[in-house]
């Protein structure tokens, strides 16, 4: 049976929409974005996270439920510990002003975007935001912390709304932007992997933040480029700031996000019948699944929910992915490595595109045998 045409009958948000089924679409986060920019060749992922869709219950659906993500109890201490920043009109988070950033304020008025005259849509919040940023950096604000602010960053062709805990302003003459998380900092020294992706994160809010000022012909020297993370002092929930720089996690975002492929150009690929709403048969969003290419490997299984689907996928067909990056990149044009075996031993010849990539094999495993001392 010859595979179906692909459904070109419906512009690119009715398509996700469908794609997605009757549930609530799933909103860009800066965590998605910097997992999606980790991986920016797999369209499936971008495709999933472009139409909204939860990849967590679409991995549980086909079997594959995800052994990652945060507890419930996590959840509730990040969520107390945030209430507790921001508690007093942000009482805790001025006083780590004063001692970072030595803002020279007792206290400060804060502009809640949470909603807009009750209106809590994000294209309303956004708008608003957008708005306020304009008249603090024309000089005509006196708001010193803005709550909730909406953002913007074009992901794959499509638009991102990203919601920063806080964006400060007029401090030596910049805005910087906050980011509130809820792991410890022991003697001043927090876990440097989470301060990494918190940095991965805040770089997303710091891009979105210079998009806006570059939309609205800002000069963009007046953001920092360094964020201010709070999280609790040792063993205490007493908030802890330090500044961190995230240029060259800017400097590799911006490089990322423009090698990602636009989401709805692979998604007009797809058959009509392709589905990835979680009530449909499991055959079936296996079915839709596979349509979509998929670039695994092994560090995917730390940020994607799909990646045991995609490491057994991987593993079926014997792909270089799954052995690592290190070892695809060194095997380009082979697909499996059981055609690269056979071409080592003789079995099968390479044709031209995979020629180049069995004589550096060769090479490498003549090296090998010379270090070992086996023979040339």
């Amino acid at each position: 049976m010859p595979p179906l045409p692909p459904d070109r009958s419906t512009g690119p948000s009715d398509r996700f929409a469908r794609l997605r089924g009757s549930v609530p679409p799933q909103p860009y986060t800066a965590r998605k974005i910097t997992a999606l920019t980790a991986n920016p060749a797999c369209g499936r992922r971008a495709v999933l996270d472009a139409a909204g869709v939860d990849k967590a219950k679409l991995a549980t659906r086909i079997g594959y439920q995800p052994r990652f993500g945060q507890s419930p109890f996590a959840l509730a201490r990040a969520h107390a510990f945030e209430a507790l920043v921001k508690w007093g009109s942000y009482a805790e988070l001025i006083r780590l002003m004063r001692e970072e950033l030595s803002a020279p304020v007792a206290e400060a008025g804060v502009a809640d975007l949470g909603d807009v005259a009750g209106n809590t849509s994000l294209a309303v919040r956004e708008l608003e935001t957008r708005h306020l940023v304009g008249r603090i950096a024309a000089g005509d604000a006196e708001r010193l912390i803005l709550d909730r602010p909406v953002l913007t960053l074009e992901v794959a062709g499509r638009t991102a709304f990203l919601e920063p805990d806080a964006i400060t302003h007029r401090i030596d003459g910049q805005f910087y932007v906050v980011s509130i998380k809820s792991f410890a900092a022991i003697d001043g020294q927090a876990d440097p992997m989470a301060v990494a992706e918190a940095a991965k994160q805040a770089a997303v809010h710091v891009l979105a933040l210079r998009r806006a000022f570059e939309a609205a012909e800002l000069n963009q020297d007046l953001i920092a480029h360094r964020f201010l993370l709070v999280c609790p002092k040792d063993f205490s929930n007493r908030p802890y700031g330090r500044l961190v720089d995230v240029r060259q996690e800017l400097d590799t975002l911006a490089f990322q996000l423009e090698r990602l492929r636009r989401a709805e150009d692979i998604a007009a690929l797809l058959p009509a019948a392709a589905t990835f709403d979680i009530e449909a048969a499991p055959a079936h969003l296996i079915d839709s699944l596979d349509v979509l290419d998929a670039t695994y490997g092994p560090a995917c299984l730390s940020f994607c929910e799909m990646a045991r689907y995609c490491r057994d996928e991987a593993t079926a067909c014997a792909s270089p992915a799954r052995l690592g990056s290190a070892v695809r990149n060194a095997m380009p044009g082979i697909d499996s490595t059981r055609t690269a075996l056979s071409h080592l031993d003789g079995t099968t010849a390479p044709s031209g595109a995979e020629a180049a990539a069995v004589d550096l094999l060769r090479a490498g495993e003549r090296l090998r045998r010379l270090r070992r001392g086996d023979a040339a």
